[in-house]
């Protein structure tokens, strides 16, 4: 009994013995990283790998998942158009050969995750028709061309403002709805009912406040005596206030969607000949009239130009100029560009590349997109590599982000 006994202990020591060997061997392999070398790897990754790579070991997710981290990946990502298509979707024949549409398995509905659950139901059938649904999309431009990112995500409505990657969607099955949204994380929110108002009579801003520190949806609309009414919406607080709007008459059309920057909202109230815009300071809510250097036209545009506000402006049938103000409160436009090649009188501004910094713009004519790099003051054809653009959409300035609404420390360490 006793050498049975001896010579189970001697297997458990050999036995222990060569697991730390083993171990050993693979620290030797493959070497300690501090966490810190491994979040500076981590950030440097493009979007789908990271998604990938946080289900790779418990300390990657924690790293991934962590407000810093999210607010680095933020500062080096490369801002996108983000737009919605036609829905793809897949035919199958019943043994009746009716042909019956359905959504491709790995894309998510974002009508069918509100209501899940409520009810198994949505997990097996299609909410609604499929053709009728539309998918969310980016455009990406690199080395000179453009390529058509997926978020495999279908909706029913459009996207009617972007913040820090956040978008409003319009909740179709609920009238006059929202839904917040993480197009990346697929993280969504219904939000509170507003004011009921038709599509050409409203607008929604949306913009984060350094004050509070928190998300702000902005909703102006027009009543039945053509005041224009405007109503907060703070996405912590989830409830509705009203504000003093803009005085009478400064705001006559809603087509251009608000630009966000120098701590306000802009809108550019006519569709040809505004000698101003309409600003919303943010944090203390309250509205300011700003005279444009020169009068908007059809083809001019407001953009943000690495955090102030920049106009661009037609000069010429071969001449952009573009004004950069610096503060709200500063009535000196400065110009700091001049673009000249060729014939550009239709060529209408979009946004510029926080990170490269060359503006982005749309042909009226044909729908195509053309750089123009500052550096080497350049206008080039952007070439599409991948994908089908469609011609008619909304494109709106997006950057691709892990941000949340419901932690605002990632924000406030941008």
């Amino acid at each position: 009994m006793a050498s049975l006994l001896r010579s189970v202990k001697e297997r458990a020591y050999v036995k222990k013995t060569e697991e730390e060997k083993r171990k050993q061997q693979e620290t030797d392999l493959v070497p300690y990283l501090h966490k810190d070398c491994v979040s500076n790897i981590l950030v440097r990754l493009p979007l789908d790998a990271l998604q990938r790579s946080r289900f790779v070991c418990k300390p990657w997710y924690n790293i991934i998942n962590n407000t810093k981290f999210i607010a680095a990946h933020l500062r080096r990502s490369e801002s996108v158009l983000i737009f919605i298509s036609a829905h793809r979707i897949e035919t199958s024949y019943h043994f009746t050969m009716v042909p019956i549409l359905s959504e491709k398995p790995n894309v998510v509905s974002v009508e069918a995750r509100l209501n899940q659950s409520n009810s198994a139901f949505f997990l097996e059938q299609p909410l609604v028709n499929a053709a009728s649904k539309f998918s969310i999309q980016f455009l990406e431009f690199k080395d000179g061309k453009s390529l058509i990112g997926e978020y495999n995500i279908s909706c029913l409505g459009n996207i009617r403002a972007t913040c820090n990657g956040l978008i409003l969607l319009e909740n179709k099955m609920k009238k006059g709805g929202l839904i917040l949204m993480n197009p990346v994380t697929r993280k969504l929110m219904p939000l509170p009912l507003g004011t009921l108002s038709s599509k050409h009579n409203e607008s929604y801003g949306f913009a984060f406040s350094s004050v509070t520190g928190d998300y702000r949806v902005v909703h102006l609309f027009r009543d039945e005596l053509g005041y224009i009414n405007c109503e907060i919406l703070n996405i912590g607080k989830r409830s509705w206030r009203e504000i003093n709007g803009p005085s009478f008459g400064l705001l006559g059309w809603f087509g251009y969607d608000p630009l966000y920057a120098i701590g306000a909202l802009h809108w550019i109230p006519q569709v040809d000949r505004s000698d101003y815009i309409v600003s919303l300071e943010v944090d203390k809510e309250k509205f300011h009239k700003i005279e444009l250097p020169k009068s908007s036209r059809i083809y001019d545009r407001i953009v943000e130009v690495s955090g102030f506000l920049g106009f661009v402006t037609h000069n010429e049938a071969n001449q952009i100029d573009v004004w950069i103000l610096k503060g709200l409160f500063s009535d000196v436009w400065i110009k700091q560009h001049s673009i000249t090649s060729g014939c550009i009188l239709d060529m209408v501004p979009l946004f510029i590349l926080r990170i490269k910094g060359d503006m982005v713009f749309k042909r009226d004519e044909d729908g195509s997109f053309y750089i123009y790099n500052f550096k080497l003051q350049e206008m080039t054809k952007v070439e599409t590599v991948k994908g089908c653009v469609p011609l008619t959409t909304l494109y709106l300035p997006h950057v691709n982000s892990l941000i949340s609404w419901c932690s605002t420390n990632e924000t406030r360490d941008m």
